[in-house]
C-alpha cells in the first residue's frame, strides 16, 4: 500500500488540520496535547526528540513516545533532531508505528542545537538534508515533513523550500523568523517569506510566528494562503487560543492538572513549567506564591498553589474595578492572554543601570540579591573584585601554594609527567 503524499496526506491523514500545536521541548507532552485538542487544536506534534538518544535508549523511547500512545491524541507528528541520515532513519523506523508522520527539525535556533549541530544550524547543508529526506521518503511507511526557519533573503528561502520538496518532504512548516531572531532579538516573523514559499511549492505549508489570538490565525491564512497555522508561545499562555476565547487562568490550570492525573506519568518539571506560563502575569504580582510554586514537590503541591492563586484573583474580582491591580495588559491579569517580550535593548539598559548603581540591594537583580543574602560581603563591582594571578598554561587562577605558578589541574599533570613534587 502506497503512503499518502502532499495534499492527499494533509486531507486524509491529517484531516485537513488548520489549527496546529507546535513541537515544544518539555512542553508539548501528552497531557498538554490532550488539553489543547479539547480547545480547538486539530493537529499536535511531540516535543523534539533526539534521534541518537532515541535509537540507543529504550527508556527514552518509552518515556517520550511509547508510553504516551492515546487514541484521542491523533493525528500526531513525531519530531526528531538529527544530523546523520542513518541514525535519523533508525529513530524514525522505531517511531513510525506510533504517529502519523515524522518531522525533521530544521528550525531550533538554541545554543544546544548549535553545539549538537542540528536544527536551524543545518540550513546551509542542502546536500546532507537532501540525503536525509530522500532516504526517509524511501524507507518510511509514513510521510516525512520538515519545520524550517527562513533566510533573510526571500529568494534563498524559496530555493531552500524547493530543495526540501524535491527531496521528498510532504508538508513544510515555515517559521517566519531567521536563525538569529531569538530571545530578546525575537522580533516580528515575516509572513512575506511564508507567502512566497507557499506560492512556490506544491505541498501543504503551515505558517508559524506572530500568532497570539484566533484573529491572527485567520489573518495569517488570508495573507499567506497557507493550509494551517502553528502556535507555540500563544498556545502555552492560552490553550484555548484556537477556540477564540480567553478563559480565566484557573479554569485552564485546573483542567490541565486533571488531565495530568488522568494520564500519568507526566514529569513534574513539565507540569510546573506549564502552570508558570499560564499564571505568568499574576505571578508578577503575587511573588510569594511564585516561590511556593517553585518549591512544590508534587502535583498536589502545585494544585494547592493554583487554588491559592485562584482565591486571591477571585477576591480581587469581588472588589470594585477601580481597586483592581493596574497593569499594562489588555485584560485583567487573571485572564489567559499572550506574553509580549520587552522591546529589544531594554534588558541591556537595565543591566547597565544596575552596574552603575551604588550596589545597594534595591538596585540588584533578584539573582544577585540571593547571592548577597548568602554572602553579605559579596560585591558585584568589577573594579572591587580581587585580581588573581593566572596559571601560566591555561589562564585559570593559579594555586596559592603552587611552586610552578600553575592551577591545580595543570600542576597535577606536570607533577605526574615530570615526577616532580609541589607542596601545594
Amino acid at each position: 500500500m502506497t503512503k499518502p503524499r502532499g495534499f492527499e496526506f494533509w486531507r486524509s491523514t491529517l484531516k485537513g488540520a488548520r489549527y496546529v500545536v507546535a513541537p515544544m521541548v518539555d512542553q508539548s507532552e501528552l497531557a498538554w496535547r490532550l488539553l489543547s485538542r479539547r480547545h480547538g487544536a486539530e493537529l499536535c506534534y511531540t516535543p523534539m526528540l533526539h534521534a541518537q538518544v532515541f535509537v540507543r535508549d529504550a527508556n527514552y523511547r518509552r518515556e517520550n513516545l511509547y508510553s504516551e500512545v492515546n487514541q484521542e491524541d491523533r493525528p500526531l507528528i513525531a519530531q526528531f533532531c538529527a544530523n546523520d541520515p542513518e541514525v535519523f532513519i533508525q529513530a524514525a523506523l522505531l517511531a513510525q508505528d506510533y504517529c502519523d508522520a515524522i518531522d525533521l527539525n530544521l528550525g531550533c535556533p538554541q545554543m544546544i542545537a548549535k553545539r549538537g549541530h542540528y536544527g536551524v544550524f543545518l540550513q546551509d547543508e542542502w546536500d546532507l538534508l537532501e540525503k536525509m529526506i530522500k532516504l526517509a521518503d524511501e524507507k518510511l511507511a509514513v510521510p516525512i515533513t520538515c519545520k524550517i526557519r527562513v533566510f533573510p533573503e526571500i529568494e534563498k528561502t524559496v530555493k531552500y523550500a524547493k530543495v526540501l520538496e524535491k527531496a521528498g518532504c510532504q508538508l513544510l512548516t515555515v517559521h517566519g523568523r531567521t536563525k538569529d531572531q531569538k530571545g530578546a532579538l525575537t522580533g516580528i516573523a515575516s509572513w512575506k517569506h511564508i507567502k512566497a514559499v507557499r506560492e512556490a511549492v506544491n505541498i501543504p505549508v503551515f505558517a508559524n510566528g506572530n500568532i497570539q489570538h484566533l484573529s491572527d490565525v485567520q489573518r495569517c491564512m488570508e495573507e499567506t494562503g497557507v493550509q494551517g497555522v502553528m502556535s507555540a508561545e500563544g498556545n502555552l499562555h492560552n490553550p484555548a487560543l484556537f477556540e477564540g476565547c480567553s478563559p480565566p487562568v484557573w479554569e485552564m490550570a485546573e483542567e490541565y492538572l486533571e488531565v495530568v492525573e488522568k494520564h500519568p506519568p507526566c514529569s513534574l518539571s513539565y507540569v510546573r513549567a506549564h502552570i508558570f506560563k499560564l499564571w505568568h502575569h499574576t505571578l508578577q504580582i503575587h511573588q510569594d506564591l511564585r516561590e511556593e510554586l517553585a518549591k512544590a514537590k508534587n502535583v498536589a503541591g502545585i494544585a494547592e498553589v493554583n487554588r491559592q492563586l485562584k482565591q486571591r484573583c477571585q477576591e480581587e474580582m469581588a472588589k470594585d474595578e477601580s481597586e483592581w491591580t493596574r497593569t499594562d495588559l489588555p485584560f485583567p491579569h487573571w485572564i489567559c492572554q499572550p506574553y509580549v517580550r520587552p522591546p529589544q535593548g531594554s534588558k541591556k539598559k537595565k543591566s547597565r543601570a544596575l552596574e552603575d548603581s551604588d550596589g545597594s540591594n534595591d538596585s540588584l537583580s533578584k539573582n544577585k540579591q540571593k547571592k548577597k543574602a548568602r554572602n553579605p560581603n559579596k560585591n558585584f563591582c568589577p573594579e572591587l573584585k580581587p585580581k588573581y594571578i593566572k596559571c601560566e598554561q591555561c589562564g585559570n587562577p593559579k594555586g596559592n601554594k603552587c611552586v610552578f605558578s600553575l592551577c591545580r589541574g595543570c600542576c597535577k599533570r606536570k607533577a605526574f609527567k615530570e615526577v616532580a613534587d609541589c607542596p601545594g
